[in-house]
C-alpha cells in the first residue's frame, strides 16, 4: 500500500464555495475550483478524495470549466498499466472567473430591470384607457 497526501478542504474554503453558489456557480464547479486554486495541479481522483465529488460529477464539472478555459488538461502517463491520467491546472485566474459571473448578473438584472419599465408602461396606458 502506498502513502498518499491530499490537501483538504478547511472551513474557509467551505465558506468561499457557498458564496460561490450564491453568485450561481454550481456546487461542484466551485469545489473544483476551490480545490484548484489551493494546489498548482491534481488529479480526478486527487479531486474526488479532497472534496468528496464523485468522478462523473467531476468529470462534468471539468468539461464545464474547460469549456469556459477557466482549467487546462494534460495527460500524464503512468508507470503501471492503463489508461493515462489526466492533470488539471487552474488557468484562469479567480478574479476573471468571478467577473464572468458579475457581468452574466449584471445582464440578467438588466434584462429584469428592463421588463419592469415594459410592465409599468403597460400598466400605465391601460389605466389611461377609458372603460365602457
Amino acid at each position: 500500500m502506498k502513502n498518499y497526501e491530499v490537501k483538504v478542504l478547511d472551513e474557509d474554503d467551505l465558506i468561499f464555495i457557498e458564496t460561490l453558489k450564491t453568485i450561481g456557480m454550481s456546487r461542484d464547479v466551485a469545489k473544483i475550483m476551490a480545490y484548484l486554486m489551493n494546489v498548482d495541479e491534481a488529479s480526478s481522483q486527487e479531486i474526488e478524495m479532497s472534496t468528496g465529488l464523485r468522478q462523473p460529477e467531476i468529470s462534468l464539472a471539468i468539461r464545464l470549466m474547460h469549456n469556459q478555459s477557466w482549467v487546462s488538461v494534460r495527460s500524464e502517463k503512468r508507470l503501471e498499466k492503463g489508461r493515462p491520467t489526466q492533470i488539471y491546472t487552474l488557468s484562469a485566474p479567480v478574479d476573471e472567473i468571478i467577473s464572468y459571473y458579475e457581468d452574466k448578473i449584471y445582464k440578467e438584472s438588466q434584462a429584469t430591470i428592463s421588463e419592469i419599465k415594459k410592465l409599468k408602461l403597460m400598466s400605465k396606458q391601460v389605466s389611461l384607457t377609458p372603460s365602457k
